[in-house]
């Protein structure tokens, strides 16, 4: 039998560690650190137990989400997506042991619903699901289910299977608020949902707030200062960028506001 060189080897070897370093996080340990995860949409994925994302790259540190919602190892940067809130975008921060921080901006794929005022009296009656935090972008509704098992119907809350629109109008008809609606009355909502894209028609969730008034001057301060810092923070929907002072503002639930008048 003939002798293997040390160079072949040693090049298989490597090879070894090069294919095997593929399949788990890898600890960088110098150079200039870049935060990422593989990809700046993570979806959900029918597996069994949580579903977790890692950084392609692990190093000494602590890590943090921002805004809240977000499940993440402080050690690791490890996502626990099965466990966010899906729909957002988040800024992830990694801090090293001498202070140095670097960043990278992640969206959990899912809905979510804009902040809004909806004016009864001009016909401003359908709140829009946005997809994966753009408002631009095409939902994917051929093949998906939105209000699987009917709790949001059920409960007055005239959602679309098909698309996910709400028809406020027809919801306030539907006694969503009673019989006679009054003013500050509130409604939360949970919308069971799958989407026919990369999560596989994963079962994912998400809670929507509606609130009555019979006119904007009606609408409750404590509502007020919510949307106010919600708008200073401005993260949570992709394009959103400035140099306002952001706040620790709770970006869910989102807050659909139906006004009369």
């Amino acid at each position: 039998m003939k002798n293997v060189s040390f160079p072949v080897l040693f090049t298989a070897t490597m090879l070894a560690a090069v294919l095997f370093s593929c399949n788990k996080p890898s600890d960088n340990l110098t150079g200039d650190y870049q935060l990422s995860y593989g990809d700046s949409i993570l979806y959900l994925r029918p597996v069994a137990g949580d579903y977790i994302v890692y950084p392609l790259t692990t190093r000494a540190g602590e890590y943090e989400g921002f805004p809240e919602g977000i499940e993440i190892d402080v050690k690791t940067g490890a996502i626990n997506v099965s466990k966010s809130e899906t729909g957002l975008r988040y800024r992830i921060t990694h801090t090293s042991p001498d202070g140095i921080k670097t960043t990278t901006k992640v969206v959990l794929s899912g809905i979510n619903f804009t902040d809004k005022f909806y004016h009864l009296s001009t016909n401003d009656t359908i709140a829009l699901p946005v997809y994966n935090s753009l408002e631009s972008r095409p939902l994917p509704v051929t093949g998906s289910v939105f209000d699987e098992g009917g709790l949001a119907n059920s409960s007055g809350c005239d959602i679309k299977t098909f698309n996910g629109q709400i028809n406020l109008a027809q919801s306030v008809r539907n006694g969503l608020f009673g019989t006679t609606p009054t003013n500050d009355e509130r409604r939360d909502i949970e919308i069971v949902y799958r989407l026919n894209d990369d999560s596989q028609k994963s079962v994912n969730k998400l809670k929507v707030r509606l609130y009555y008034y019979t006119s904007m001057a009606t609408v409750a301060p404590d509502l007020l200062e919510t949307l106010a810092a919600r708008e200073t923070a401005g993260v949570f929907l992709r394009g959103i960028t400035s140099s306002r002072t952001e706040q620790a503002a709770k970006p869910r639930p989102p807050c659909i506001i139906i006004i009369a008048n």
